[in-house]
């Protein structure tokens, strides 16, 4: 039995609103785990369900062994991390940190250690006087951290917790989710929908769409080998088009594909770093460009619809409404079986 297991889940809100249906998925201990997908997925309804904060309507949730899916949230002994941190404002980073530990009556000489010990854990020594308010960002992220952890929780849940800071705030708080994720062994399950976040953090990715899994897998087969037209939309694989009888189809037009896929192929895909403008067999105009730094990112206008594509920013010279020749090369598309 895994760490964690979600049995044919199934949650909704009100009467007709079905939100999650026949969800199955497995946890090691210790592995962290992210949910990844669009908004209305389903991803944080299972969180929260998992929480205790939404009522099962089918299905059961173990963890550890035991049967959690009906006992209350203070229960199951498992700490949560929020997009807004929800600190309490009026009290100082250990008395946050410590706020789990006096709810349970833990006596005072080990509270202390205890929140000290995960101060220090979390890089925040020397803080535990400060307000939230006198603090950054990436600070409180670190408190609301420290106080989910404190209490030793059997399954830490992480809703999209970096969403509010900017983008080098983000690289280094990932690093430091890591770092105390492995050097604390804690079973994380994360919520997001920024692919790139999932990529770098997670063990395994589960990509939800419409309160179900289209893939289940490791970061790298999941950004390499996407399984379904969903998925490789979602991993960045924009141009996608339908592959019959030795063309490319979409939005009414076809183009002639250069090398046969193999059989049972009826969908080929590429990334737009992976499509060349400039050069190449087919021909569109120029929608959109816009500037990257090393290159510069076009979007053109086709026969089979938008195509989005790269060129080096030294010789990209096409504007809007230019025509430019592009090429799709069979060597880099991703290829669907049916």
């Amino acid at each position: 039995m895994s760490y964690l297991e979600l049995h044919q889940l199934a949650l909704g809100y009100g009467k007709n609103k079905t939100a999650v249906e026949h969800l199955d998925l497995a946890v090691e201990q210790g592995e962290l785990i992210s949910l990844l997908g669009p908004s209305g997925c389903g991803k944080t309804t299972t969180m929260r369900a998992i929480a205790g904060l939404i009522d099962l309507r089918a299905g059961s949730i173990m963890l550890d062994g035991r049967d959690i899916g009906r006992l209350p949230p203070n229960k199951r002994n498992i700490g949560m991390v929020f997009q807004s941190y929800a600190l309490f404002p009026h009290l100082n980073v250990f008395d946050n940190v410590a706020f789990g530990l006096r709810l349970r009556k833990v006596d005072a000489v080990t509270l202390r250690s205890k929140v000290e010990r995960v101060i220090a854990a979390v890089g925040l020594s020397g803080f535990e006087t400060r307000l939230p308010a006198q603090m950054s960002g990436g600070q409180q992220q670190r408190v609301a951290l420290a106080r989910a952890i404190v209490i030793e929780p059997k399954l830490l849940l992480l809703d999209e917790p970096l969403s509010n800071l900017d983008a080098k705030l983000r690289v280094q708080m990932r690093a430091e989710l890591c770092r105390i994720q492995r050097e604390l062994g804690i079973t994380m399950l994360y919520v997001t929908h920024d692919q790139e976040e999932a990529l770098a953090l997670s063990d395994r990715i589960v990509v939800m769409n419409g309160g179900k899994i289209e893939q289940l897998d490791i970061p790298e087969n999941l950004f390499n080998a996407p399984r379904t037209r969903f998925v490789a939309n979602f991993m960045g694989f924009e141009n996608l088009f339908d592959y019959r009888e030795g063309f490319l189809h979409g939005e009414g037009g076809k183009l002639p594909f250069a090398v046969a896929p193999p059989a049972g192929t009826v969908c080929a895909g590429w990334r737009p770093e992976r499509v060349t403008v400039g050069t190449g067999p087919y021909n569109g105009t120029v929608l959109s460009r816009g500037f990257l730094g090393d290159a510069v990112e076009y979007l053109l206008q086709t026969p089979v619809g938008p195509v989005k594509g790269m060129a080096a920013a030294a010789t990209a010279r096409w504007r809007e409404g230019d025509s430019v020749d592009f090429a799709l090369p069979a060597g880099q598309a991703l290829l669907l079986q049916a």
